[in-house]
């Protein structure tokens, strides 16, 4: 009988085990645990496409979860139902369509607008895209085991996948291949010792549900020379409890819907104190629409210091989020939000552009947005259109005076700083020249664009008791630049990709020790 009981982190450290299978690592240096990205970003694009794979590539996730299929005419396409209705412009079972015919199929209009023309891929366009860039893990709903093989081989791709399928589909994998294609299969406890069943399937990793992941299970995986992964999916299992159970048990990847939140537990338990404050620009707008309560609630969730919203007023007064003058980009209608009564503004659709999972979201109020924030995130409000004293209001009412910081034109701080003394303001700051400029209104930070930030531009602001924060928005969203703003002790970084963010801050604290 398998023990159950939860051992502290650590405790497998130091096992002899056999030599595991040699997989890529896309993510160096490697982390302490990996993950597995369920049918790739499927939040954010079509699952399963070319855009849901490459999102996790840029967001520095070192597995895909997709799926497998054949056509009728026995070729290898990717794509997780066993019917195209409900994830495409077609009806019918994707084994009763031909490849040809497959490949006319649009499977990007029915997610969104914007993804509009995007196909299915085939198997061997999945590993071309994955090439030395990220691993597969493919979910073989109906395979051809001798033909996998061969277009894993052609591709070079034996070290950067993992088959999985029931022991009888790979252990035709594994005979095809001569053992070169790595396979797994699930293991559940009645299936008993973890190493025979390691031996007798030829395993290079091993599925295990949550719920049966424990210390000592894992500890024999591991020296059978088996990778293990917990199966980490639906509100049971994909959660911080689970996360924090399995990582703890030694899990070396971790299947999930929320890679994100996966990596920001595990870093933040190891690392509680970062060395630089986050920024989520109109809220997780990466994930969810921008300036909308999910972006929001998705960015308080994935632990944001701040989070970045847009305020403008309405016919009749009233504040709302829109970063744009014009309300054609981000909802159903054309217009000016300026020439919209708020009764108006309740009625759009803010999330049917973004995609299918936000079909119907509203544009929130101000009040609505600082409520979504949760006990611990901070406002970074960008007044494009409010008047002071109506901003110095709401702020009081929501008790948020003390957890925001307002960025407008020093004209618009310095009046709100006559209404209400206690307001963080936040000017721009182009340069320490600029320093003199806005003393009179002691801001609580600057707004530094990144072309002006340098160790010496941050050390004179925090020499008179300013904070630094910058956004890297566009250009500057790289690793090396994250790192070098990190060096310079810039107190906040603004960013539409918090995972590069996180990153860089996982390389800051590995190159500390």
């Amino acid at each position: 009988m398998i023990p159950t009981s939860l051992f502290f982190i650590g405790l497998i450290n130091g096992i002899v085990s056999s030599d595991p299978f040699p997989f890529f690592e896309p993510v160096t240096p490697k982390r302490q645990v990996q993950v597995m990205v369920h049918r790739g970003l499927g939040v954010a694009a079509p699952e399963n496409t070319h855009r849901a794979i490459e999102m996790c590539i840029e967001d520095y996730f070192e597995w895909v979860e997709i799926d497998v299929r054949l056509t009728k005419d026995g070729q290898h396409v990717i794509f997780h139902d066993d019917r195209l209705d409900n994830k495409s412009d077609r009806k019918g079972r994707v084994a009763d369509l031909t490849l040809r015919e497959i490949l006319s199929v649009d499977a990007g209009s029915w997610f969104a607008p914007r993804f509009a023309g995007s196909k299915l891929l085939t198997l061997a366009e999945a590993l071309k895209l994955g090439k030395g860039r990220v691993n597969f893990y493919l979910d073989c709903k109906q395979i051809n085991p001798e033909l996998l093989v061969t277009e894993i081989v052609q591709a070079k791709m034996e070290n950067q996948v993992i088959v999985y399928d029931n022991p009888v589909v790979i252990s035709k994998v594994h005979s095809s291949s001569n053992g070169k294609v790595p396979v797994m299969t699930k293991w559940l406890p009645v299936m008993g010792d973890p190493r025979a069943f390691a031996k007798k399937h030829n395993l290079a990793a091993v599925e295990i549900n949550a719920d049966d992941v424990n210390p000592e299970v894992i500890r024999l995986f591991k020296q059978s020379g088996v990778k293990t992964q917990a199966k980490a999916l639906g509100e049971k299992w994909d959660n911080p409890v689970t996360w924090r159970k399995v990582i703890a048990a030694g899990i070396d990847w971790i299947q999930t819907d929320k890679p994100l939140h996966v990596l920001t537990v595990a870093t933040r338990d190891r690392h509680p104190a970062w060395p630089v404050k986050v920024a989520y620009h109109r809220g997780a707008n990466r994930y969810a629409p921008e300036n909308t309560i999910p972006a929001i609630e998705l960015a308080a969730e994935l632990g944001a210091d701040y989070i970045e919203i847009d305020i403008r007023t309405t016919s009749d007064g009233k504040f709302y989020l829109m970063h744009d003058r014009t309300i054609g980009r981000t909802t159903n209608t054309k217009g000016t939000i300026k020439e919209l009564a708020s009764k108006d503004l309740k009625n759009l659709d803010a999330g049917a552009w973004f995609g299918k999972p936000y079909f119907g979201t509203k544009v929130p109020t101000l009040v609505e947005a600082t409520k979504a924030m949760g006990p611990e995130s901070f406002a970074y409000l960008d007044c494009k259109d409010i008047t002071p004293e109506a901003l110095a209001t709401i702020l009081r009412e929501m008790s948020f005076i003390n957890r925001s910081v307002v960025c407008a034109p020093i004209e618009f701080l310095r009046q709100l700083k006559k209404i209400e003394p206690a307001a963080r303001c936040m000017p721009s700051f182009n340069g320490i020249q600029d320093l003199d400029k806005f003393s009179d209104i002691s801001p609580f930070a600057v707004d530094a664009k990144w072309q002006s930030l340098s160790r010496e531009s941050v050390a004179a602001c925090h020499v008179k008791g300013i904070k630094v924060f910058s956004d890297s928005l566009g250009r500057n969203e790289t690793l090396d630049q994250y790192k070098k703003a990190i060096d310079w002790g810039v107190d906040l970084i603004q960013t539409d990709h918090p995972a590069k963010i996180l990153r860089a801050i996982e390389l800051h604290f590995l190159e500390k020790r």
